[in-house]
């Protein structure tokens, strides 16, 4: 790889991109991290812009001379429908319309688990099923995932799409045995989306080798995904503090469902129901 690629990281003041910057640094990206407030612990190769997506001009100007794009930054919880439509929606819009703009052909997006977070954890999840939101931040993920596809095919721009699960130093609970991805393994990821020279449009998991996974992540594997972490090294010890639940949890949707407390929050009548498709 060309030494002086610069990659954009929006978001980049955030927890994400501070586990992501040291494993970018050492694959030799120079690394621009725009965020509303300032960047901390900036080092060779890193330089910060402090401004809010809806600035136009600075997001520009922010882009020139980049060679690819990951969107991090957004609303983050399922706050209401106003702030996901601005730091989920409109966000999203503004950095692929910017992009496009400025001649940078790649972006890699970063969606989230919870796009499909109300199907049951006994399904197994590949890049082809129907997203099934868990909360208004999934359905702002779904979204994102979409308006990659658009910018694809209309505008000939190459984009990945990680569903993310968790991305921390390590799992920290039962769920996230299934869905953690560790921060070398969530950069290989991001290196691939910047790299692959087929990469058109895909959708993959941001999980590690993980032996409880939900997901099948073929469409990585194919595009040369060799994780190499995994969360069943952390298994016994998250299990001694928190064991499966006894007895029956199907009247529990955060049981039930893959998303958590997120599909549990506001979640109304039956869990079962979410087993008829």
């Amino acid at each position: 790889m060309d030494r002086r690629q610069t990659l954009l990281i929006t978001g980049g003041a955030g927890n994400v991109a501070a586990l992501l910057r040291p494993h970018l640094r050492a694959a030799g990206f120079a690394l621009r991290l725009l965020d509303r407030r300032q960047a901390q612990g900036l080092t060779e190769g890193e330089d910060a812009v402090v401004a809010d997506l809806a600035d136009d001009a600075a997001l520009a100007a922010a882009l020139s001379g980049c060679h690819a794009v990951l969107h991090l930054a957004g609303c983050t919880t399922d706050a209401p429908w106003p702030e996901q439509v601005s730091g989920n929606v409109n966000a999203s819009i503004a950095v692929f319309e910017a992009a496009r703009a400025a001649g940078v052909e790649r972006v890699i997006y970063a969606s989230s688990n919870h796009a499909v977070g109300l199907y049951p954890r006994e399904r197994r999840l590949d890049d082809a099923v129907v997203p099934r939101p868990d909360s208004r931040y999934g359905v702002g993920k779904a979204f994102g995932e979409l308006l990659g596809a658009f910018f694809a095919d209309k505008y000939g721009m190459r984009v990945l799409c990680i569903r993310i699960g968790s991305a921390e130093p390590a799992p920290i609970d039962r769920r996230r045995l299934s869905i953690w991805v560790s921060p070398r393994d969530l950069a290989q990821l991001v290196r691939i989306g910047v790299e692959h020279p087929a990469l058109r449009f895909s959708i993959v998991y941001g999980v590690s080798d993980n032996a409880r996974s939900f997901y099948d992540n073929a469409a990585a594997t194919r595009l040369g995904y060799r994780p190499l972490d995994r969360a069943e090294d952390h298994a016994a010890a998250i299990l001694a503090r928190d064991p499966p639940p006894a007895g029956d949890a199907t009247s529990d949707a955060g049981e039930v469902a893959q998303g958590g407390s997120f599909a549990r929050d506001e979640f109304v009548g039956d869990p079962r129901r979410l087993f008829e498709w």
